[in-house]
């Protein structure tokens, strides 16, 4: 009898100094997941720099890859990541975030089940300095997320999407296909996910798949994201490249066998 193939979901994260402390509990939720039997997580953490200060809190497991590089942002930490994903799935983390129990064995579940959706996202909480969560009053319903309806709801609701792009699941040959996170300062997960959207059917789970914390040092909480020069940048770029997208009539899979 020959053995079982083992199917992997890759985990990929982006770090730099400040964040770094907060590594020790990333891992701890990804301990704390159970796959389906036949299954395993890599988790693949890329500097985005070349510093001293991350490689201390990287976990000692045979499962995590470490690497640096030249300092980007973390869009293109994330997209050098790739080049260590070997699974069939490429699952997004932030360094300061956690995974809810039981995240990754509901995205593999979708994915396997829905041929033609192409990634997932979840419920998210907040997760505050004092330790309370706080959730997102307008999430959807438990399912399908159509082409086009991300893009649509972010352009009536200020620029932010009815589902969050840190908890992204991912076929690795789609991600591949729009070469990646997005080349900018910020946004860039919101630039996939309305890439992705504009390509691929998507999912939503309605259970917390993330806690996303919310502390002094995160780079969405400084004053230069917010700057409306370059927000309207980023958004104007983010959005013409998802219409962009929407116009060539691609889609994932082709439609022919969807």
């Amino acid at each position: 009898m020959s053995p079982a193939v083992t199917r992997r979901v890759t985990v990929v994260t982006a770090v730099h100094g400040p964040s770094a402390a907060f590594l020790p509990e990333a891992h701890k939720s990804l301990t704390a997941q159970e796959l389906p039997a036949g299954w395993e997580w890599h988790w693949v953490i890329r500097e985005d720099g070349r510093t001293d200060e991350v490689r201390p809190y990287v976990p000692d497991d045979a499962r995590v890859t470490f690497r640096q590089g030249r300092p980007g942002g973390p869009g293109m930490a994330r997209t050098m990541a790739l080049a260590h994903a070997e699974g069939e799935y490429v699952k997004t983390l932030d360094a300061d975030d956690q995974l809810a129990p039981g995240t990754l064995a509901r995205d593999v579940a979708v994915l396997e089940a829905h041929p033609a959706v192409g990634w997932t996202t979840s419920r998210v909480l907040d997760l505050l300095p004092d330790g309370s969560t706080v959730g997102f009053p307008y999430d959807p319903a438990e399912g399908p997320v159509e082409r086009g309806a991300v893009l649509d709801f972010w352009a009536a609701h200020d620029f932010r999407a009815q589902v969050h792009p840190a908890t992204l699941c991912v076929r690795r040959d789609l991600l591949l296909g729009l070469g990646g996170w997005m080349a900018l300062p910020a946004s860039e997960d919101t630039g996939l996910l309305l890439a992705l959207n504009s390509v691929s059917r998507g999912w939503f789970s309605a259970e917390v798949g993330l806690l996303y914390r919310k502390w002094e040092g995160q780079m969405t909480g400084q004053p230069s994201h917010v700057d409306p020069a370059e927000r309207a940048a980023r958004m104007a770029v983010v959005e013409a490249r998802a219409r962009a997208l929407a116009s060539f009539g691609w889609s994932c899979p082709p439609a022919a066998t969807q």
